[in-house]
């Protein structure tokens, strides 16, 4: 019988490191792939949009106010209209409710959106901590 000695060392700070770099990469592709469904889903229209349908734009104000960030420290991204560009009016279209003394029925935009684009998320995970 032969005996034999093996030694594995383990960096653990190298392994969290990449699996850092790799999900926040992820998280930005994941941010970007659902701000584009989200602005694709809002139409130019004069119009208003029907109840229980994205809104409409009249200028093109909100597909350009939707932006998305990344929260490095806490492993997260943001999605959605931002409050510096388009105001709060967006609240009373999403949820429903009072803007300006007027009642707006809920035309939901960013909660279908998630809902459309989960299924293809787990995808932009794939390979994303490299060696």
């Amino acid at each position: 019988m032969t005996g034999a000695k093996v030694r594995v060392e383990f960096d653990d700070e190298a392994v969290k490191k990449a699996v850092q770099k790799g999900g926040v990469k992820s998280l930005r592709s994941a941010g970007a792939y659902t701000r584009k469904a989200a602005r694709n889903a809002v139409s130019r229209s004069s119009k208003s949009s029907s109840p229980g349908t994205p809104p409409h734009t009249r200028r093109g104000l909100l597909k350009r106010s939707i932006l998305f960030g990344v929260e490095k420290h806490r492993m997260a991204v943001v999605i959605g209209p931002a409050k510096s560009l388009i105001g709060i009016s967006m609240t009373a279209h999403e949820f429903g409710g009072m803007y300006r003394r007027r009642k707006y029925p809920k035309r939901a935009l960013m909660g279908p959106t998630l809902i459309k684009v989960f299924p293809q998320l787990p995808k932009l995970w794939k390979d994303s901590v490299k060696p």
